[in-house]
């Protein structure tokens, strides 16, 4: 069984990756998405949202000393842009290159990106089938779907053209774009997929804690799983879940101990992002772990208005 940290936009960048995965329990991690226009995007652009692809694609050791492979994920609807550029990232040496046709966000839709392509099968096909024949056969090339975009009727048609185009493996967010990410997630959904695919299939979607993993294993059929505001807001339940699979006793993290990773966070943040946007992230991922932990709830009414960098620093206890 293989767990995924979602590659959840404008949250999870290379320093959350690092710290998320070495917890424990998950397997590969995806980065943020590359906006693909017409043109070929500079090296620079490959390497700031994935830094990783000048540590051999996988997160540096930290804490515990695993490292965690990275794949390079893009966003667009050109095919031959997409192409040229996953052959780039091939290059700069990217373990596997994954296609964006799950963002829900109106503003990459209008853009023509993400969920908006689930009602353009062609064009999925053609996607994945261009970025499949540009690349090494040795790079996986991957898919994100939802179920569709403003209805979930899409979902088993758009599975067997990327299958098809030669994706090696298809990742599916339980819900369609009009789902947004309100309950439930359609797991079942997943479980048709897997019967009608011979590529592996990972099921992702409204999984926050191990019976909801139970649940969506059941459902889905699947074997692997992709989390991602469950694993912020419980940055061990990939851990829980790999040790309940293996029949070991496990230990949650303690408030203390996640604290200190949220401060390893900020320092690293105070080093990549402008001061004008010194916590947000932070604040981002405190927003998502007060749901686990009340410390956390507290700690975010604190800090939640607060962008003097020592006041910060006091808040979180350096």
């Amino acid at each position: 069984m293989r767990i995924f940290l979602a590659p959840m936009e404008g949250v999870v960048d290379h320093h959350m990756r690092n710290i998320i995965s070495s917890v424990g329990g998950v397997d590969i991690c995806v980065t943020e998405f590359i906006r693909v226009t017409d043109h070929v995007l500079p090296n620079k652009i490959f390497k700031k949202a994935c830094p990783e692809l000048d540590e051999n694609s996988e997160t540096p050791a930290l804490y515990r000393g695993a490292h965690c492979p990275v794949r390079v994920q893009l966003l667009g609807s050109n095919p031959s842009a997409l192409a040229a550029n996953a052959a780039r990232a091939a290059e700069l040496g990217a373990v596997a290159i994954d296609l964006n046709f799950g963002c829900p966000a109106k503003t990459v839709n209008r853009h023509k990106g993400g969920a908006c392509l689930l009602d353009e099968t062609d064009t999925v096909f053609d996607i994945v089938n261009a970025v499949r024949k540009a690349t090494p056969a040795s790079t996986p090339v991957t898919a994100k779907i939802r179920l569709g975009y403003l209805n979930r009727d899409s979902y088993l048609r758009n599975a067997k053209a990327i299958e098809a185009a030669g994706a090696n493996e298809l990742c599916v967010h339980a819900r369609s774009k009009t789902d947004g990410y309100q309950p439930p997630a359609y797991w079942h959904y997943i479980g048709d997929i897997r019967d009608n695919l011979s590529i592996p299939v990972v099921a992702n979607g409204e999984i926050w804690s191990l019976e909801d993993f139970k649940r969506c294993a059941e459902q889905s059929k699947c074997s692997d799983f992709m989390l991602g505001r469950g694993l912020l807001a419980k940055p061990d339940l990939a851990l829980e879940i790999k040790q309940y699979m293996a029949g070991e006793a496990f230990n949650p993290l303690s408030w203390d101990e996640v604290c200190a990773h949220v401060r390893t966070l900020f320092e690293r943040n105070c080093q990549s992002y402008p001061p004008k946007y010194l916590g947000n992230r932070v604040k981002q991922w405190l927003f998502y772990l007060q749901r686990q932990y009340s410390e956390a709830a507290e700690l975010f009414e604190a800090i939640k208005r607060e962008r003097d960098e020592q006041a910060l620093r006091r808040a979180l206890g350096f």
